[in-house]
């Protein structure tokens, strides 16, 4: 004669009390493995990423043109709203760094203003940007304003550490993340 559960001492929400539990450590071991795997970055973090024309935010992608021959223009510098700073994957880099690229993303005031120039210098661990837009002088404009992305890769190479990154003025803090898993 087998023993009933009322003489196990077992009540009847033990073994699910047990499921449940196995179930949640099952879950905690496979997020574990989970967790090890690289989680892949937005397009907008992914150094090298570009859009061509305009990405799903309504952005177009603009670069730096010519001025026409004739015309006068009036220079200011750019207006930006969001920037993002996109390091090089450690395992395809130098030995020495990783190159930065930086997206910033902004908007012209009308529909004749243009990027005119960007410019760079760095100094230890302060790198310095300035871009510029320019507009025709004595020319009517429709005022509307268009939403724009501009890729700039930094000079030179970047080791762990902080940085500073000035863009016209405004400051953003930069961490170039330590190469783990790699050999020195």
């Amino acid at each position: 004669m087998g023993l009933s559960r009322k003489d196990s001492g077992l009540s009847e929400f033990e073994p699910r009390q047990s499921a449940v539990m196995i179930v949640a450590l099952l879950a905690l071991l496979s997020g574990g493995c989970l967790g090890a795997r690289s989680i892949e970055k937005p397009p907008d973090e992914q150094f090298g990423h570009r859009y061509e024309g305009k990405a799903a935010d309504g952005r177009e992608t603009t670069i730096i043109t010519p001025e026409e021959d004739e015309t006068s223009y009036i220079y200011v510098p750019a207006v930006y709203d969001t920037v993002h700073i996109r390091a090089a994957d450690p395992e395809t880099a130098d030995a020495i760094g990783v190159p930065v690229e930086i997206l910033i993303k902004g908007g012209f005031p009308d529909a004749c203003t243009k990027l005119s120039s960007v410019s760079q210098e760095r100094a230890g661990n302060l790198i310095r940007v300035e871009l510029e837009m320019r507009r025709p002088q004595g020319v009517l404009c429709a005022s509307v304003v268009r939403p724009y992305r501009f890729y700039l890769i930094l000079d030179g190479l970047y080791e762990p550490g902080h940085y500073s990154l000035r863009i016209n003025e405004k400051t953003h803090p930069m961490v170039i993340r330590p190469f783990e898993g790699r050999e020195s």
